[in-house]
């Protein structure tokens, strides 16, 4: 237990995928993170998971209070992002299911900013944010992201980490195919390792 416990600490240390941090929908596509042994770390498993998660990317008040149902939706959100991140890498038609969970959160709130007027300075445009739409507001941010992604140059760059069992995407530079030095060195090892163990030929 504690090597798997070590292992989740490490994994959580792990820096951002290459593009992670330009892309906010990779960013959530990376927030379930596979460990050696089938295990898996949820950084939206829990609600005050999800609300760190979206405070930390400026989509949400520290005291948003998430509740559970708000999590299975960006959880939600997250897995069809997935499959559409998996249907672009692989060249394959996207599930016409991840298409329409991704439409719905761009068309669930209004995304152009609203004329407002402010007594003391005048009119001003802003989106509006009221505190029970938060997570619909994050979640058209999110999917408004990936479909930027997905009919960008970008996308082209789009790929899966190549070691086993890293499940995270990246933005591919240059012949690198691994979303940190730690998942290369495990890809290295792992290749090597092979080798030794296959048997001599005669």
């Amino acid at each position: 237990m504690r090597a798997v416990e070590d292992d989740a600490i490490a994994e959580r240390a792990l820096p951002a995928a290459p593009g992670a941090e330009q892309y906010l929908s990779l960013a959530l596509a990376n927030s379930t993170i596979a460990l050696p042994g089938g295990h898996y770390i949820d950084q939206l498993g829990t609600p005050a998971g999800a609300n760190q998660w979206l405070t930390e990317r400026g989509l949400a008040p520290v005291d948003a209070g998430m509740r559970e149902m708000c999590a299975a939706q960006l959880r939600s959100l997250r897995e069809q992002i997935r499959g559409l991140f998996a249907s672009r890498v692989a060249a394959l038609p996207a599930l016409p299911a991840a298409l329409d969970a991704v439409n719905d959160a761009l068309t669930r709130v209004p995304t152009a900013p609203l004329l407002q007027w402010d007594d003391k300075t005048g009119p001003y445009r802003a989106a509006p944010h009221p505190t029970s739409q938060i997570v619909d507001h994050a979640l058209a941010a999110i999917a408004a992201d990936a479909a930027d992604l997905l009919t960008s140059p970008d996308a082209e760059r789009l790929t899966a980490c190549g070691s086993v069992p890293c499940n995270r995407y990246l933005l591919r530079h240059g012949r690198r195919h691994w979303c940190s030095t730690r998942c290369g060195d495990r890809a290295r090892a792992a290749r090597a390792y092979a080798r030794r163990a296959r048997p001599e030929e005669n």
